[in-house]
């Protein structure tokens, strides 16, 4: 996000999911839908990670087999070549897919980043002003980009006051601790390693995602076309995740051992990771559709994100946020 975020792979996904037990009788005799979904490593995403281990799916008759990526720019691209049937994207990513003529829609909001993503400096550094002039690493044309973007315009200034760097997330940890970087862009876990350097001292976050509340937020995408033919495999999707949130919240331990697994981390760690994100329950969803000028709105995320992206070149024009998103799923769900 939140999203998203270069979030990188370092585990394939864990497991497989467990045996129908008798209460999944009805559906023995069904063919049960499916669905090929891109991802990538990211603490918001638990709900998925927890369904997809505690078999969370199969009672809404589906199979979903996440399909991991090290890199989330390729995944509207699998998106468009059908190699996929869905993804799981930051909003920005749709935005510029949209601005672009691609047909993706947003069917319900995953989290949003709620610190997870930051921009971390050298404790010299006390605010986004004394950036000027100096090295700056992130990765383009993602959220840490945006993050980036955005924070040099709330404070008046622009991609031509700093040095750009073009650096993966991984990758800022050991640049800023050689010394050779003194600001980076990055999400956890590597905020939190760059902050445990040393004792503790020698960086600090500058601004972050709880700067902007929903501005980086991760989202549950398709085509219009796929969208058409599998309506009752999304509807499931989205049931899957909101037990995995449920199941989430009535066994946190095991929960953050499962996502931990996928993470690469300790389930204590996770539980730090997880921390980062705000996962978006049924009653908190509408919200991402209304029309409103908050940040947590589509709209008012998606202005501040097309503003951004036509002026760094990246998008031909500012789309029609209403084409970014299909609400039906959420707002049936919620009645």
């Amino acid at each position: 996000m939140s999203v998203p975020v270069f979030r990188s792979l370092r585990k394939t996904l864990i497991g497989a999911t467990l045996a129908a037990t008798a209460l999944l009788a009805p559906f023995a005799s069904q063919a049960a839908e499916s669905l090929k979904i891109g991802t990538v490593v990211w603490a918001g995403y638990g709900p998925f990670y927890v369904a997809d281990k505690k078999g969370l799916f199969k009672p809404h008759g589906l199979d979903v087999e996440l399909q991991f990526f090290n890199d989330p720019a390729l995944i509207p691209t699998a998106m468009a070549s059908r190699a996929l049937d869905g993804g799981m994207l930051t909003y920005d990513q749709v935005v510029a897919s949209v601005a672009k003529g691609l047909k993706h829609r947003v069917v319900m909001p995953i989290d949003f980043s709620n610190g997870g993503d930051a921009i971390v400096a050298d404790a010299s550094i006390n605010s986004v002003t004394d950036f000027k002039g100096k090295k700056v690493g992130y990765n383009p044309l993602s959220p840490s980009d945006f993050l980036l973007a955005y924070a040099l315009q709330q404070n008046g200034m622009s991609e031509k006051d700093i040095v750009p760097v073009n650096m993966t997330p991984e990758g800022i940890p050991g640049a800023m601790a050689s010394g050779s970087l003194p600001v980076g862009v990055t999400y956890e876990p590597n905020v939190s390693q760059i902050l445990g350097m040393g004792d503790g001292s020698k960086f600090k976050v500058v601004f972050s995602s709880k700067d902007a509340p929903g501005l980086i937020t991760d989202v549950l995408v398709f085509d219009e076309a796929v969208i058409a033919k599998k309506p009752a495999a999304i509807k499931a999707m989205i049931q899957g995740y909101l037990d995995g949130l449920a199941y989430m919240e009535q066994n946190p331990d095991e929960s953050a051992e499962i996502i931990g697994q996928v993470l690469g981390v300790s389930a204590d760690e996770a539980k730090e990771q997880m921390a980062g994100a705000h996962n978006l329950t049924l009653d908190e969803m509408p919200t991402s559709f209304a029309s409103s000028e908050e940040t947590n709105s589509f709209h008012g995320s998606g202005t501040i994100i097309a503003r951004l992206l036509k002026d760094n070149g990246q998008i031909p024009q500012i789309p029609d946020f209403t084409q970014t998103y299909d609400a039906q799923f959420v707002e049936a769900l919620a009645q």
